[in-house]
């Protein structure tokens, strides 16, 4: 089923984005201007969808930059938002929250909502569909709403704004619990991490086709996009074998992974753009830091040399 035509979209690659780079992170220091410029002409010409984690200042200086120098980039935008329940089964011990602090969050995230709203709909030729949030429900989540909370965000959005409404998830909680919110937004959005799930390079690819197939099946009449895939390049032995990430494996999994999605005609975000060094712990190795095709600097890894080489030719 050709999700694009489905979506009345034209074709084209998707890549997760998000530009903070050395000393800088959600709510410190943000990208400049001349920053974001830099990312979004790497990127431009070989991705056509960004995906956007949060209606934040980050997020409108990324449109901002598309309008004044005329990028041929269309967003899907998300909004962050965070716990409103504690969740004690999640493996850091980071999911529990003071009442008080849960309270906060709830008005925290209806803004949030806000916010996205009032962006969908000042910028509906530059923002072709929103998400209602970002692996929120999955039991190892640190940020854990209900799905009734996540539906009447949904709905909210969905009676205000006329682009298409999604949530972002691991594939996991569509098939177990999330029914209602499947049958709720207008196109269904999983993640997919064979690396993170202990499968070697040689596996990467069926697993993810199982991941996908397995929601397809069970929501024959929803079109589902996938919003997160991708491939670590190193690790600190945390949640990853040291030995199963490093760039010719991203290579091969990005290679793959391409061209599957391409031929089935699946819209697909691979996870991600650039090496992100505020994420995770603050070891060096630490494997959230190292989901980028490319470094932090800017310089490309061996799954998109080729592509750079001849961008500059």
């Amino acid at each position: 089923m050709d999700c694009f035509k489905k979506l009345m979209l034209t074709p084209g690659k998707g890549i997760c984005y998000s530009g903070f780079r050395k000393e800088q992170q959600p709510g410190g220091l943000y990208p400049s201007y001349e920053e974001v410029k830099e990312d979004l002409l790497i990127l431009h010409g070989h991705w056509k969808y960004l995906r956007l984690f949060d209606c934040d200042e980050h997020a409108e200086l990324v449109i901002k930059v598309i309008q004044k120098e005329k990028l041929d980039f269309k967003l899907m935008l998300g909004a962050y938002i965070v716990a409103e329940m504690n969740n004690f089964n999640c493996p850091w011990n980071a999911g529990v929250y003071s009442e008080e602090k849960l309270e906060s969050n709830r008005l925290y995230n209806q803004n949030r909502i806000n916010k996205l709203i009032e962006l969908a709909n000042n910028f509906p030729d530059i923002i072709f569909s929103v998400s209602t949030g970002n692996e929120a429900c999955v039991e190892w989540t640190d940020h854990y709403v209900p799905e009734s909370r996540v539906l009447e965000f949904v709905n909210q959005i969905k009676f205000e704004i006329k682009q298409p409404v999604t949530f972002c998830e691991n594939y996991v909680p569509w098939l177990v619990k999330l029914g209602k919110l499947a049958n709720t937004v207008d196109f269904i959005s999983i993640h997919t991490y064979p690396v993170w799930e202990y499968r070697h390079i040689k596996e990467s690819l069926s697993f993810t086709k199982e991941n996908y197939y397995s929601v397809v099946n069970k929501y024959p009449d929803k079109q589902v996009v996938i919003t997160e895939a991708g491939w670590a390049t190193n690790s600190n032995g945390r949640g990853i074998n040291p030995e199963n990430v490093n760039e010719e494996y991203q290579k091969i999994y990005f290679e793959q992974l391409m061209e599957w999605t391409e031929k089935e005609k699946i819209m697909c975000f691979f996870f991600e753009a650039f090496d992100e060094e505020w994420k995770g712990s603050p070891e060096p190795l630490e494997p959230e830091k190292h989901w980028g095709l490319f470094r932090i600097d800017r310089t490309p890894k061996k799954a998109v040399c080729d592509l750079i080489i001849n961008q500059k030719a």
